[in-house]
């Protein structure tokens, strides 16, 4: 049932609860049945005849509960915030002394993360003062799972992060389901040792970076991709390029435009 419909329903009701519970401090003379009835028959009136009231509910409703998100979001940010933005196990690029920095949580597989990445190419093509960080968070199949290791262990090779771009554009913009196969594919292609990477997904640093993207992610509420902190910002979901510059312009400056 759509919201609206729902607490057109319920709302008559929980007034009728609501008159029928008797404060501590109140006497205990109760209302009637006949007194509920007519009570609840001039609230059910008053509803149907201004309806726009259960739109006011709902849009208050709405803004509580996301300046409840957003409270939650930047305490998350906050206690996590050296492993979200500093950790060694996430790949930086732009400018790694940049003023905001743009952490961006993304699936092989996720076609929503295809688009975005050509959202965070032009950024970093933009905006010099930008810190970009990914951070490989495979939710979608085993596949996911596969391509992401084999993306850490381009990392492990790759600390400066140029190769790995190189390997992330094959791989994420390429055609068809990535998993392990098309992952090593991608990483020969840009020129990385193979053999390398076969030893080092046999090693713990690629269990315990994908753990550890894992555990932000829950911490943060994340259950999709793409997503990113931006500044003290969680961001769930594709929300364009115009989108993403005014988080990041909001991060900098407090503003939609800097």
């Amino acid at each position: 049932m759509p919201p609206f419909r729902l607490l057109a329903s319920a709302l008559p009701a929980l007034f009728a609860l609501a008159l029928c519970v008797t404060p501590p401090a109140a006497s205990a003379e109760t209302f009637s049945d006949g007194q509920r009835g007519e009570i609840e028959s001039i609230i059910k009136n008053y509803l149907v005849s201004h309806p726009e009231v259960l739109e006011e509910a709902m849009a208050e409703l709405n803004k509580r509960q996301a300046a409840a998100e957003t409270e939650k979001h930047e305490a998350s940010v906050a206690t996590n915030a050296d492993t979200i933005f500093n950790s060694p196990r996430g790949v930086t690029l732009g400018n790694k002394d940049g003023d905001v920095t743009f952490v961006e949580f993304f699936d092989y597989n996720c076609g929503y993360c295809k688009r975005a990445m050509a959202d965070m190419l032009d950024l970093m093509k933009t905006d010099p003062k930008l810190k970009v960080v990914l951070k490989e968070f495979p939710v979608l199949s085993e596949g996911s799972i596969e391509a992401a290791k084999v993306a850490v262990a381009v990392r492990m090779q790759d600390p400066g992060g140029k190769k790995y771009l190189d390997f992330h554009q094959k791989l994420l913009g390429g055609r068809g389901p990535a998993d392990k196969a098309r992952a090593m594919a991608a990483a020969k292609d840009a020129g990385l040792d193979t053999a390398k990477i076969e030893k080092d997904l046999a090693g713990p640093e690629v269990r315990a970076t994908i753990e550890e993207n894992f555990k932000l992610a829950e911490a943060m509420g994340m259950n999709g991709t793409p997503s990113y902190v931006i500044g003290k910002q969680v961001v769930i979901g594709a929300i364009g390029l115009d989108g993403l510059k005014e988080k990041i312009s909001a991060a900098r400056c407090g503003k939609a435009t800097c």
